[in-house]
């Protein structure tokens, strides 16, 4: 494996928005990035693990019975579609109140098994970077430990970003407009997906 191309490759993946992306964005606006910390940690422990699970096999199976990664994929768009809905009609009395929904590391690493980015992704790391020799295993493991420390420092940069967006939207209507556009963007990266 060469450790440059991969990197740069963990890196994009993990950068560009996604679904995990805009909620962390929209948690760390809401809760600070110190409450968006065990969510951030979630969703890149899971998004490492099905680096690692792909790269042990488990990646075949979802190229030889596509049934199985349709079926994950239409789980994940209609998941993401209600959090959207969530998001978009939330009023602006819950958006300064406590009534607020948190994304926790739970969801967040549910949300990586359904998500078509991260096994699409997963797929291609092991097609594309996938060790060959005696100690695959030990390979695969250092594949998926690089992939989760970038992609923690990928998603700190969004959290840091949904910090920053307080500062900017100051008022509770500027607030609503992004809400709802963070909505769309989070049901257009979802659909995105599907439709690819």
């Amino acid at each position: 494996m060469s450790l440059i191309p991969f990197l740069l490759f963990a890196f994009v993946a993990s950068i560009t928005p996604g679904p995990t992306n805009i909620l962390v964005l929209t948690n760390s606006q809401h809760f600070g990035v110190k409450n968006t910390v065990p969510a951030i940690l979630g969703g890149c422990i899971a998004a490492s693990a099905i680096v690692l699970v792909s790269g042990a096999g488990a990646g075949e199976v979802l190229r030889q019975y596509p049934l199985i990664r349709q079926i994950m994929s239409w789980a994940g768009v209609l998941w993401l579609s209600g959090m959207s809905w969530q998001l978009f009609r939330a009023p602006a009395a819950r958006l300064s109140a406590e009534y607020r929904i948190r994304f926790t590391a739970r969801a967040a690493a549910l949300l990586q098994i359904v998500n078509p980015k991260i096994w699409m992704m997963a797929l291609a790391v092991v097609s594309l970077f996938a060790p060959a020799g005696d100690h695959v295993l030990r390979d695969n493991a250092l594949m998926a430990l690089w992939f989760l420390l970038i992609s923690i420092a990928c998603l700190m940069c969004w959290a840091w970003l949904g910090k920053a967006v307080n500062r900017i939207f100051r008022t509770t209507v500027a607030m609503v407009r992004f809400q709802r556009l963070m909505a769309l963007c989070l049901l257009v990266s979802a659909w995105a997906g599907m439709l690819a």
